[in-house]
């Protein structure tokens, strides 16, 4: 293992329990402890989605222009962990919509910030492989801290995992200073020059990279793709608090060690076998057991049923996560405008997400948790159909450049 791979791996395991904020355990807290309904839950989570939403892709435009990229992380890092650690001391709506929106706004950062750190480390030809070892190192971080958090939980309950978070978030910042500054070539972080074209290329015009039907297309699946996902582990926490309150945020982080511990597998297959096997059978194979998951949580309401069903989560959530940044590379190599395209493609990502949760909620509210889990399939079966008739391969092959994948020759 390299020093490279030893600093990468560092910042994704400890950034894991930082970047998504405090996800489904937000739910938990609000629904157990101050007693929020299901509804309100869900549009006070698709607030600070919306709101980083809005932020995805002037932060990929900013990452792609900055050379203080590890600053960037640090500064998100800490705005996120603040707004979190306020919300039991401001648990009205209006407080904890402006704290998630804050950390939805600074959490759009990370994505963009890892991918280019990534690139310009690594470089294109092993962007693929050290992708998926990314991720593996994320998902561990995410198990790791879950099971802290149940424990921890058990004993002081919900509020354990905000000093968790703090915890975690001190520790990524350590871990992105580990990583040298002048590791990161600039250029090739913004996937401008795979040292093809001598240095001398210059950005494509943003608006030629969104006229690129594959862009589209993909982007139109990633919305589907997380409609369908984003709001299903909350809506399964939910089940499992309102089955044993007192046990609630204990089940939820087995749901998440469960799942996590079968993402590191998956995504290391991902990045072993992605450039052998290609993208697309990879990307339907995420789409068909998010759909299947859908369909198998309403047969029970009992908690080892709902968590071992959750394991699946670990394979489609692996394989998206992993392929993600690699298939915007794909589509913008060479351009100059990788992480702007990968922060614009992450807001419909985002969008999907924050619908999700008021959908959801909608429909528990009024239909049950059932219902709501078989619409989400239903979505998810939309999304698998629309990718493997409209969305193409998008492995490179040798020696195909820019003006091939995206369709129009860089600016002279």
């Amino acid at each position: 293992m390299t020093r490279q791979d030893g600093s990468l791996d560092a910042l994704n395991f400890f950034l894991a329990d930082v970047r998504d904020g405090l996800g489904p355990y937000l739910a938990i807290y609000l629904l157990t402890v101050q007693k929020w309904d299901a509804a309100s839950i869900g549009v006070v989570m698709s607030i600070g989605g919306i709101a980083g939403i809005l932020a995805q892709t002037p932060a990929g435009n900013f990452i792609d222009v900055t050379r203080y990229k590890r600053a960037a992380v640090i500064v998100a890092a800490i705005v996120v962990t603040a707004c979190c650690l306020i919300l039991p001391l401001a648990p009205g709506f209006l407080p904890v919509a402006i704290a998630q929106s804050m950390a939805g706004i600074a959490g759009s950062i990370f994505a963009p910030a890892i991918a280019a750190i990534t690139l310009g480390m690594m470089g294109p030809k092993a962007f693929t492989r050290r992708t998926g070892r990314n991720e593996a190192f994320n998902h561990a971080g995410n198990a790791v801290a879950a099971l802290l958090a149940g424990g921890a939980a058990y004993f002081m309950g919900p509020i354990a995992v905000f000093y968790l978070m703090a915890a975690m978030a001190v520790a990524s910042i350590v871990a992105t200073l580990i990583i040298p500054a002048g590791a990161i070539d600039h250029d090739v972080a913004r996937g401008l020059d795979d040292g093809s074209h001598h240095g001398n290329a210059r950005p494509a015009g943003i608006v030629a990279l969104f006229e690129h039907r594959s862009l589209l297309v993909f982007a139109g699946s990633v919305v589907l793709f997380h409609f369908a996902n984003a709001a299903m582990l909350p809506l399964v926490g939910q089940k499992l608090a309102l089955v044993n309150e007192g046990l609630g945020t204990t089940l939820m982080a087995a749901c998440i060690v469960i799942a996590q511990l079968v993402m590191i597998p998956a995504a290391l297959l991902v990045g072993a076998k992605a450039d052998d096997w290609g993208r697309k059978p990879l990307f339907l194979a995420g789409f068909l057991i998010l759909a299947l998951r859908g369909a198998l949580y309403p047969l029970s309401d009992d908690p080892y049923w709902l968590v071992g069903v959750q394991a699946l989560d670990g394979v489609g959530a692996g394989i998206f996560g992993a392929l993600f940044p690699v298939v915007v590379a794909d589509l913008t190599r060479g351009t100059g405008r990788f992480n702007v395209s990968l922060g614009a493609i992450a807001t419909a990502l985002g969008l999907g997400a924050a619908l999700s949760a008021t959908f959801a909620g909608l429909i528990v509210v009024m239909a049950g948790y059932s219902a709501a889990f078989l619409a989400l399939a239903a979505i998810a079966g939309i999304g698998l159909l629309i990718y493997a008739a409209f969305m193409p391969e998008t492995k490179p092959v040798s020696g195909q450049d820019a003006a091939s994948i995206v369709g129009q020759t860089r600016p002279s």
